[in-house]
């Protein structure tokens, strides 16, 4: 620390962000789990150690079936895009599918749940699943006359073709990259044109709360939007939601346009043979947002990818082939990709998707899906946990399904939430893994092990088997443990499942994840060059860690960086809470200032006394430099169709700056609402925000984005 930084000690340093957690008490698994554990040996800590790294993932990758077994488990040589396995060759389809043929053939590999209830689940055995993924590979080999190497891209729902369209490419070594399904047409051309894909699969509808979607219009859309970025696209292979119906009003294109189901009937009963792939050869593309406007297409390999999410499926979600296993996320997303197609099934097990919301037609939807098909694993986030909490909080006691295992994924989630999924969701039996990580991480990184670490609410936990990770503070300096301060959590070591690179954009790559810690930009050597995961975090004596979200998703208020986490947080402990969100304000005292958006549970209504307990909880869990400039009390928040709080639009509507592009949101109807609610109150007050710069204006604009 410098002379000038020690002067200034009493005031947060640019580089911290206000920790002001309490320390939850541990809750540890039950002897039951204990007994039946794929990792309950405390020998396995020893063998992931940093002195075994990065042999020890041997461990991993040697669950896989491999043509060729590799001769360099980690390949340095051109630092930092690391290569794993080199040298071994192996298909991914085979080892979710073919495998387990001779053990597992009539075992079901998925089990489809339709929105309507009125529709039964559909089991799809591992022979199924092979006949399946073998036609429709063949269709793409000798129809589309797409090759090992070429990218397909997949704009799918949930139903059980975008798997299966998944391991057909990954059949041929083709690489694939699906569009989450909720997003615009326009989206998915921009992906198109950046991976230089020619063929598009797409459905013509599926269900979303009851209705049948209209999604074949967005393929005209992103056809059209790739074509002005200059790409073409030759074929667009349409499955139909319902047999011989179509559910789209849009006509199909001549020569462009064909329905999957009837070209498919040339190519019933063929066999293709998996291609053998070098660990390295990549195996999908999964685009992320970034604050160039220009999607980054993170590339993932065959082999490490697929070593690092069975292993992890295995220790860490604890899958057994026996068990059935329901992960309520979207394929669309990483968290599909790895843990409801590519970990479950190489392990064998029967991986449940459903293809509607989880409050459809009500919230005891997900209790009556686990109760009728003995899900004994259970894998969903924070947003769906909160939002089964605020609309059915009393919705699981009224179904008898067990847990043995939970997970929660995708954000932080509050210490209150957490304990309503322990108590209500797991009936108190079920252990919980609270996971961090990353689309660019190909699987888990912060998390416990369920038989041997103790849970705490909130915490994500130490970091993952052979994961070695440090917070540093923006000069570089270690974080230490139980100081009480944050940081930028880093990883210092590559491992199996991390991206290779930026799809076309190596020199991102290196800008975005490992210049800003890179001790020498010349060096061979992994110490050199820790990963930057972007997140800010604090690390318990314990040695537990608590994940504060975004390092770009905190509020500065006169000097003081308040991570938006702990402010959502502290709202949730009021009893009448059901949702929160912190954005900022531009104010010309303090920089910025703190306003919360809030919705309240089933049966309450907004009131100042509401307000004043949300005021008093910040006050007392944070300190009164964090006390909100406006508390708002809003019907619902404009989400995503995943769930999530879309906070660069109401962050907009407290600033009075333009909310961007809605047209995506699952609700957005809501968002004049709330704007007529904000503007009306603040201009009656005379409190309306000043013109902003273009600076802040787009500070704001990028607020809760990557």
């Amino acid at each position: 620390m410098t002379e000038g930084q020690e002067a200034s000690s009493e005031e947060v340093s640019e580089s911290q962000i206000a920790v002001h957690w309490r320390e939850e008490k541990y809750f540890f698994p039950p002897a039951k789990f204990i007994a039946q554990a794929n990792a309950a040996d405390p020998d396995i800590f020893e063998q992931f150690s940093e002195e075994n790294f990065p042999e020890c993932f041997r461990a991993y990758a040697d669950l896989l079936s491999w043509d060729k077994y590799w001769h360099t488990t980690l390949d340095t040589s051109e630092a930092p895009f690391w290569k794993w396995f080199v040298g071994g060759k192996l298909n991914a389809s085979y080892n979710c599918v073919d495998r387990h043929l001779a053990t597992k053939g009539n075992k079901a590999a998925i089990i489809w749940v339709p929105e309507p209830e009125s529709a039964d689940p559909v089991a799809i055995t591992y022979t199924e699943l092979h006949r399946r993924v073998n036609e429709f590979a063949a269709l793409l080999r000798d129809f589309c006359g797409v090759k090992t190497g070429d990218r397909v891209t997949l704009h799918m729902p949930m139903v059980p073709e975008l798997p299966v369209a998944m391991l057909a490419c990954a059949r041929l070594g083709v690489i694939h990259s699906q569009v989450f399904g909720g997003f615009s047409g326009s989206a998915c051309g921009g992906r198109i044109a950046d991976s230089g894909s020619t063929i598009l699969v797409t459905m013509d509808g599926y269900y979303r709360s009851g209705e049948l979607i209209d999604h074949k219009v967005k393929a005209d859309e992103a056809v059209e939007a790739a074509r002005k970025e200059g790409a073409e696209v030759d074929k667009v292979l349409v499955w139909r939601r319902h047999a011989g119906e179509y559910a789209s009003q849009t006509p199909m294109v001549e020569g462009r346009d064909f329905f999957v189901d009837e070209v498919l009937s040339d190519y019933r009963g063929q066999v293709v043979e998996p291609v053998s792939m070098p660990a390295e050869a990549p195996l999908f593309l999964m685009y992320t947002s970034g604050t160039t406007g220009r999607p980054k297409g993170c590339q993932h390999s065959t082999g490490g990818y697929m070593a690092y999410v069975t292993g992890t499926s295995k220790f860490y979600q604890d899958i057994h082939p026996d068990d059935t296993y329901w992960c309520m996320a979207d394929i669309g997303w990483i968290t599909g990709h790895s843990y409801i197609v590519y970990g479950p099934l190489s392990l064998g097990t029967t991986s449940v998707v459903y293809e509607g919301t989880p409050n459809y037609p009500d919230a005891g939807r997900p209790w009556r899906i686990a109760e009728r098909l003995g899900v004994n694993i259970f894998h969903t986030s924070p947003t769906a946990i909160r939002m089964l909490r605020k609309v059915g909080p009393d919705e699981p006691k009224k179904y008898n399904y067990r847990f043995k295992h939970m997970t929660t994924v995708g954000e932080a989630i509050e210490p209150e939430v957490w304990r309503w999924y322990h108590e209500a969701v797991g009936k108190g039996e079920a252990v919980i893994v609270d996971t961090w990580w990353q689309t660019e991480t190909g699987g888990f990184l912060g998390t416990t092990l369920p038989a041997l670490g103790p849970m705490k609410p909130g915490s994500c936990g130490p970091m993952a088997l052979g994961i070695y990770a440090v917070i540093y503070d923006e000069d570089g300096n270690v974080v230490e443990a139980g100081s009480g301060k944050a940081g930028n959590i880093c990883i210092r070591n590559p491992w199996p499942g991390v991206f290779e690179t930026v799809w076309g954009q190596p020199e991102r790559f290196v800008d975005t994840y490992y210049k800003k810690y890179c001790k020498n930009p010349d060096s061979k050597d992994w110490h050199d060059w820790p990963y930057f995961a972007g997140d800010g975090a604090v690390q318990a004596a314990d040695g537990y860690f608590r994940i504060l979200g975004r390092v770009d998703d905190v509020i500065n208020v006169a000097g003081h960086r308040l991570g938006t986490k702990e402010l959502e947080s502290s709202c949730l402990s009021v009893e009448e809470v059901a949702e929160a969100a912190a954005v900022p304000v531009v104010d010309d005292v303090r920089g910025r200032a703190v306003e919360m958006y809030i919705s309240l549970k089933p049966g309450f209504e907004a009131s100042k006394d509401i307000e004043a307990k949300i005021t008093k909880a910040i006050e007392t869990d944070i300190g009164k430099i964090a006390r909100p400039k406006n508390i708002w009390i809003v019907p619902d928040m404009p989400k995503t169709r995943s769930g999530k709080i879309m906070r660069r639009v109401i962050a907009s509507i407290s600033n009075f700056t333009d909310v961007g592009d809605i047209t995506t949101l699952a609700n957005p109807e809501i968002v004049d609402g709330i704007r007529q609610q904000v503007r009306s109150t603040k201009e009656a007050r005379g409190d309306a925000p000043r013109e902003l710069t273009e600076e802040e204006k787009a500070e704001i604009k990028n607020f809760g984005t990557e």
